[in-house]
């Protein structure tokens, strides 16, 4: 593999780890928007207490995920939260053009966790694991 293609897998989990990162501090500092986002998206109602705790516990997992640890583990965990996520929000995919063009974005991430599970032998570059 050349080293190119090493510094292009590692960027593509460094990227997808800091995107859910964000998603992962937002949880803590807004719980009040995680509960709302639980019951509206995943049907699902959670107390705001409980929000920050699901931050911390994502936040971890993020960050295992930039450093390369246990990659089978923690890139499917990772893709699989935001397959879930994405998929939650189909109504809105299936109108791209309506109140809020961002839930779109989300196909491209979802291929991405996707390319980088698949590529999770070769994830060499920076990584602890």
């Amino acid at each position: 593999m050349s080293d190119t293609e090493r510094a292009g897998i590692a960027i593509l989990r460094i990227g997808l780890g800091l995107f859910l990162l964000l998603w992962s501090v937002d949880k803590i500092v807004v719980p009040e928007a995680t509960a709302g986002i639980f019951d509206h998206f995943y049907h699902l109602s959670i107390p705001v207490g409980l929000a920050p705790a699901i931050g911390g516990v994502e936040a971890i997992l993020s960050l295992a995920i930039i450093a390369g640890l246990w990659k089978t583990v923690t890139y499917g965990v990772g893709l699989a939260l935001h397959a879930i996520s994405t998929l939650s929000t189909i109504p809105r995919l299936l109108d791209p053009f309506g109140d809020n063009h961002l839930f779109i974005a989300g196909i491209p991430v979802l291929a991405a966790f996707v390319a980088l599970f698949l590529l999770r032998e070769r994830d060499t570059l920076w990584t602890v694991g």
